[in-house]
C-alpha cells in the first residue's frame, strides 16, 4: 500500500440493512474508500474487505444482520469483516463474537473508520477482534450521497433526544445534533454539480435540526430551496409535533419540495401515545393531515404504525383502527413490536402474543394497501413530471411523480435521470405502478 492510497486495488463489498440514513453513511464510505485507491467488488467476487452496516430496530433486524455477516464471512474467508451501525453500537460484544468479524466500529468512532480497518487488517494476523471505544456520541459526520438510482440522500441531523418507551435510537445513536445550514448547502451544491435531479433530506429527528447550530429546520429548507439544479427536495420523516404549519405551507409554495410527506404515527389511540411517551395527540396529528390537505390537496401522505406494542389492548387496538381508517393519508408503513433490551416499554404489563401482533398487522396492511391504491386511481388520466430512474431491467423503468406515485414506461436510456411529462394510465400487472406514457421528450 502507498501512503496516498492505502487501499489501491483493494476490493471492497459494502451491505447496509435498516434506514435511508444508513444507506446514506455506507455511500460516504464507499466515496471515502475509492478515493483512496479501492474498488467496489462485483457480485460473487471475492472482496478485501467487507463492510457491513446494521441496523436494530427489532430482534429480527439483529438476526438479519448475523445472517448477513455470517454468509460475508463464509463467501470471503480472507477478507477484514467490519461492522459498524446500531447493532454494533448497542451490542459490540455480541457482534464481536460472531466467527470471523474483525473489527467492531461505534457510533462515535465512525469518523474514523480508515485508521480502524487498516488496524484490522495489521492485525487479522492475529487473529483478534478490534472493538472500538464505545465514547459517549457527540460528532456529527456529515453525508450527502448518491442512492442505488437517481436521488441522492442528505444527512442533515443525527441522534434523538425524545427517549420513547420502545425505543433504542437515544442509545444507538446518541443524542441530536446537526451540520450547519451553510456546510449542507454545499453538500447540496456539490450534489447539483455532479448532475443530481433529486434530493431526499434524512436524519434520526430532522424537524430537530438546529439544535446544536441555533438554527431552524424551516431556514434549512429555505435556504436548500435556493440551490439551484436541483429539481426535487422530499422531506423522509418528520414528527408530528415539529411538522408546523409554515413548514406545510413553505413545500406548497416552495420552488422544489415535493407534495411528500412521511410522517410518524406509530399508533391512533392517545392511551397507547402516552404509554410510548410520544410528544402528541390525534388531534394534533389530524390537524396536521388536514392541514396539508387544505394546501397541497394531491399530496402523498405516508404513515408510520407500530403495532403490538406493549400496553396495546384489543380496544386500544380498534380504537387506533377506527382512526387511521378515517385519516385520509396515502400509505401505511406498519411495524410489528419488538421487546429492546433497556427500554421502559419493558415495565408496561400487558403483552401481545405474536399471534395477535401478526393479525393486526395484517389488518393494517390491507388498510394500507385500499388508501395507496384509491389515492393512485385519483391521478389516473392526470398529466405529470416525472423522474425517471435507470432500471436494471431493459424492458421498462419507473420513476416518481411530484407526489410520489410509482410510474412504468417503456426503456429508453436516454431518459435516466430526467424529469419528463407522462399521462399516467392504470396499473401494473402486479399493481404497484401505474402505466405511464411520455408525452414528449423535453424536461418538464
Amino acid at each position: 500500500m502507498t501512503d496516498s492510497k492505502p487501499f489501491q486495488g483493494k476490493k471492497v463489498t459494502y451491505r447496509t440493512l435498516g434506514c435511508k440514513l444508513n444507506f446514506s453513511e455506507t455511500a460516504t464510505i464507499s466515496r471515502t474508500l475509492q478515493q483512496l485507491g479501492a474498488v467496489t467488488a462485483h457480485e460473487g467476487e471475492a472482496a478485501d474487505f467487507c463492510i457491513v452496516n446494521t441496523c436494530s430496530v427489532t430482534n429480527v433486524a439483529d438476526a438479519k444482520g448475523r445472517q448477513l455477516i455470517h454468509r460475508l464471512v463464509k463467501e470471503n474467508p480472507d477478507a477484514v469483516i467490519a461492522v459498524l451501525g446500531c447493532y454494533a453500537q448497542l451490542k459490540p460484544q455480541e457482534v464481536a463474537d460472531i466467527p470471523g468479524v474483525d473489527v467492531v466500529i461505534g457510533a462515535e468512532e465512525k469518523k474514523n473508520f480508515v485508521r480502524y480497518l487498516q488496524e484490522a487488517a495489521a492485525a487479522r494476523q492475529k487473529g483478534t477482534v478490534h472493538t472500538t471505544p464505545l465514547r459517549e456520541i457527540r460528532s456529527f459526520v456529515p453525508s450527502c450521497s448518491r442512492g442505488d438510482r437517481t436521488r441522492y440522500f442528505l444527512k442533515v441531523q443525527d441522534g434523538c433526544d425524545y427517549y420513547c418507551t420502545y425505543c433504542t435510537i437515544p442509545m444507538a445513536r446518541g443524542r441530536s445534533r446537526n451540520g450547519s445550514i451553510s456546510s449542507l448547502v454545499r453538500l447540496a451544491e456539490e450534489a447539483a454539480e455532479e448532475g443530481g435531479r433529486e434530493i431526499v433530506i434524512t436524519g434520526v429527528n430532522i424537524g430537530d435540526f438546529g439544535r446544536s447550530t441555533h438554527e431552524s429546520f424551516l431556514d434549512l429548507l429555505k435556504a436548500l430551496d435556493r440551490v439551484e439544479g436541483i429539481a426535487r427536495y422530499r422531506i423522509s420523516s418528520i414528527e408530528p409535533n415539529l411538522l408546523t404549519d409554515d413548514i406545510i405551507h413553505f413545500v406548497a409554495d416552495s420552488r422544489a419540495f415535493m407534495p411528500h410527506f412521511h410522517i410518524p404515527l406509530q399508533s391512533g389511540s392517545d392511551a397507547v401515545l402516552q404509554l410510548m411517551h410520544r410528544r402528541y395527540d390525534t388531534q394534533l396529528f389530524a390537524h396536521k393531515v388536514d392541514e396539508i390537505r387544505k394546501v397541497l390537496p394531491h399530496c402523498f401522505i405516508g404513515v408510520d404504525v407500530i403495532v403490538g406494542t406493549r400496553g396495546e389492548t384489543g380496544d386500544y387496538f380498534e380504537e387506533g383502527y377506527r382512526f387511521l381508517e378515517g385519516l385520509d393519508v396515502s400509505k401505511l408503513h406498519v411495524f410489528s413490536y419488538s421487546e429492546r433490551p433497556g427500554t421502559a416499554a419493558l415495565k408496561i404489563s400487558h403483552v401481545v402474543s405474536e399471534p395477535e401482533k401478526h393479525e393486526r398487522s395484517r389488518r393494517l396492511l390491507e388498510l394500507s394497501d385500499k388508501k395507496t391504491r384509491d389515492f393512485y386511481l385519483r391521478h389516473v388520466g392526470q398529466t405529470l413530471p416525472v423522474l425517471l430512474e435507470h432500471a436494471r431491467s431493459t424492458q421498462v423503468m419507473h420513476g416518481f411523480t411530484p407526489n410520489y406515485i410509482k410510474v412504468e414506461v417503456p426503456f429508453a436510456a436516454a431518459l435516466d435521470n430526467h424529469i419528463r411529462p407522462v399521462r399516467l394510465g392504470g396499473f401494473t400487472a402486479d399493481g404497484t405502478a401505474l402505466q405511464g406514457e411520455i408525452l414528449n421528450t423535453d424536461d418538464a
